[in-house]
């Protein structure tokens, strides 16, 4: 695999990242909703770094299963959600590839009708985009690459890398 983020990028990016959402939200209460399962690195390490208060909440997405490297029929459940209405609420990803994930929970969540409504990704994967939403927030713009680490994973390995790497063909066994 090649390395295309290191670990201290990452901490550099997030660290932005948590300084752009709070100086947004500065004297607000922040929901944030977590997509499972890419997100839970990413979460665990944002949180920490923003000056506000905040409660969690999540989401599960799945349009990968197996050993897929395009997106398949994408199945949401959202019985892990707090009340919303009335609320400030942060969706968080971990990448942004076609954009269907976040625009389809993004449009589930409105209906709960929530005070503000934004997303941040860590990832965003250029020239993939099949709607017109765009996250609000973003740590990293990337090529067109499937990506692994930092809770991205292929058929359920490689997530606990704490950095981000590229998989080039046959970095997998038995895959030509």
């Amino acid at each position: 695999m090649k390395p295309l983020l290191t670990e201290e990028q990452i901490r550099q990016g997030i660290g932005q990242l948590a300084g752009k959402i709070s100086a947004r939200y500065r004297g607000e209460t922040l929901i944030i909703v977590g997509i499972l399962t890419g997100s839970i690195v990413l979460l665990a390490d944002l949180i920490r770094r923003l000056d506000l208060p905040v409660r969690l909440g999540f989401a599960h997405a799945s349009s990968y299963r197996g050993t897929a490297r395009r997106p398949d029929e994408l199945r949401l459940d959202t019985k892990w959600l707090p009340e919303i209405a009335g609320s400030h609420v942060l969706l968080v990803d971990d990448i942004f590839d076609s954009g269907r994930t976040l625009s389809a929970i993004l449009g589930q969540l409105r209906t709960l009708e929530p005070r503000s409504l934004r997303s941040a990704v860590l990832l965003r994967k250029l020239g993939r985009q099949e709607v017109e939403t765009q996250p609000d927030f973003v740590g990293f713009d990337i090529p067109d690459v499937f990506v692994v680490g930092y809770g991205l994973d292929y058929n359920g390995l490689f997530r606990n890398l704490p950095y981000i790497a590229a998989m080039e063909s046959g970095d997998v066994e038995g895959e030509a």
